[in-house]
This record gives C-alpha cells, sequence and structure tokens, in this order.
C-alpha cells in the first residue's frame, strides 16, 4: 500500500463527517420553513382577522341587542327554516298559539362560517300565511350559516325577529 491511498482510506472509513451534519441541519430548517411559510400563507388567505365590522360601534350597541334579543324571546315565536343544497330556503314564522305571523319584510345572508367571500343576499317572499321563501346559488355541502332578519314594516330601521342557524349540507 502505498502513502498515498492510505488517507483516501481512513477518510471512507470516518462515516459521518461535519459537511453531512451541516448538510442535515440546514435540510430540517429549510423543511420547518418551508411548512411555517405555508402555513402562514393558509392562515393570511383564508381569515381576515375582522372579527366584527365596526366592533366599537356594535360594542356601544350591545345593551341595545340584549334588549331586542328579550322583546324577541317574549313574542314567542316558533320557527322552521328548511335550507336545500339546490339554495331553496323555506322559513316559517308562527305564533306561541300556532298561528302563523304574516306580512313581514325578510332578509338574510348565506354564506360559510370561515369566510365571508361566498356569502349570498337572501331576499325571502311570503308565499302562504306565515312562510317565507327565497332562493340562493347551489350549495356545496359541508358547513354553512344563515342569518335571517323579519322587518314588520317596509322601512323599518331595527328587526322584530333574528335568526341564525349553522347548517350541516350533505347530499
Amino acid at each position: 500500500m502505498s502513502p498515498t491511498t492510505l488517507p483516501t482510506a481512513r477518510r471512507q472509513q470516518q462515516g459521518l463527517q461535519g459537511r453531512h451534519v451541516l448538510t442535515l441541519a440546514i435540510a430540517f430548517f429549510a423543511v420547518v420553513f418551508i411548512a411555517n411559510g405555508a402555513m402562514i400563507y393558509s392562515a393570511l388567505s383564508t381569515y381576515t382577522g375582522l372579527v366584527a365590522n365596526e366592533p366599537y360601534r356594535k360594542g356601544l350597541h350591545y345593551n341595545e341587542r340584549i334588549a331586542a334579543d328579550e322583546r324577541q324571546a317574549r313574542l314567542g315565536w316558533q320557527q322552521t327554516l328548511v335550507v336545500r343544497m339546490d339554495g331553496h330556503v323555506d322559513f316559517a314564522l308562527s305564533e306561541a298559539d300556532g298561528r302563523p305571523v304574516r306580512g313581514l319584510r325578510i332578509k338574510g345572508v348565506l354564506g360559510r362560517p370561515s369566510t365571508n367571500r361566498l356569502d349570498q343576499q337572501l331576499a325571502l317572499t311570503e308565499t302562504a300565511p306565515g312562510r317565507y321563501e327565497g332562493e340562493a346559488t347551489a350549495l356545496a355541502e359541508g358547513n354553512w350559516i344563515i342569518t335571517l332578519e323579519a322587518f314588520a314594516e317596509p322601512n323599518a330601521p331595527e328587526p322584530v325577529y333574528r335568526a341564525r342557524s349553522r347548517l350541516w349540507l350533505k347530499p
């Protein structure tokens, strides 16, 4: 064995070297940074961070909202809500004694709970006493939220009844 081949043989027998450890550490942190970047992008692109539109103004009217909810509870109205995947919305209101609640103007919003990009405005019309129907575009399966407000008069500033329901649609 010549003296020139001896260091090469030793180098091959040493196994894990500093450059291997450095490469592994760089690869590990690269994977961590890529995963974190993907998570940050996903979080920022799907959630606006907005909890409520105009939170200060809504906070000022919080007690009024509680009073409106108490007035609504005293009405004793019963609701029936059906939303189909083809977008048909069927909403019925009846008084505590079962008589239909007639002559309301009902508007609402149907959308996903996590984003407002798919929100659809609804206007329901009375098709029978106490029964209101409206149409949205066809809905995909999954989680949806519908919010409806019923107004006693055409230009009333505040609704007399509010309904909010979480729906799980499946074929």
